[in-house]
């Protein structure tokens, strides 16, 4: 839904500016806009904010080398971090960003998701757990104490 229609259904501005990802602001200056000048003010407003500084072609550029992982971008480790993409983008683009602002580009831009890696000790025996979850677990979950805090949560 476009903002004009939004104001004129009386939409109070939170809702406007998180409906269209734009600040409360932003909303402000719009509305005062569209009440001085209507649809032809708002079109008239252009682009909201400041444009950014990397082009498309270069978001594509930095997504491709992204999607082969670290290691493939000279680290050891095949972890993503945001200091890490942040480098990235500076290697391949000459852009700098801080690393707080890498998570915007990676969601807002690139429609990434946030991931968190599987966290499991190296010597982890995965044979043994599963004999501990079906055939110790149901032993200690029929004694006595068991069953006296199971009730207790």
């Amino acid at each position: 839904m476009r903002a004009a229609d939004l104001f004129r259904r009386d939409v109070i501005p939170a809702e406007i500016a998180r409906q269209l990802g734009v600040t409360h602001q932003v909303v402000s200056e719009w509305r005062k806009a569209w009440r001085q000048g209507g649809r032809a003010a708002l079109r008239a407003a252009g682009r909201a904010g400041r444009p950014p500084k990397l082009s498309t072609a270069q978001l594509t550029k930095v997504e491709k080398a992204l999607a082969k992982g670290a290691e493939a971008n000279g680290y050891l480790t095949d972890l993503r971090t945001l200091p890490r993409v942040a480098e990235v983008i500076e290697r391949l683009t000459g852009v700098s960003y801080h690393p707080g602002h890498v998570w915007y580009i990676l969601r807002d831009q690139l429609g990434w998701t946030w991931q968190r890696p599987a966290r499991r000790a190296v010597e982890r025996n995965d044979e043994a757990v599963e004999q501990w979850v079906n055939k110790r677990w149901p032993q200690l979950k029929n004694t006595h104490g068991a069953r006296r805090l199971h009730r207790a949560s």
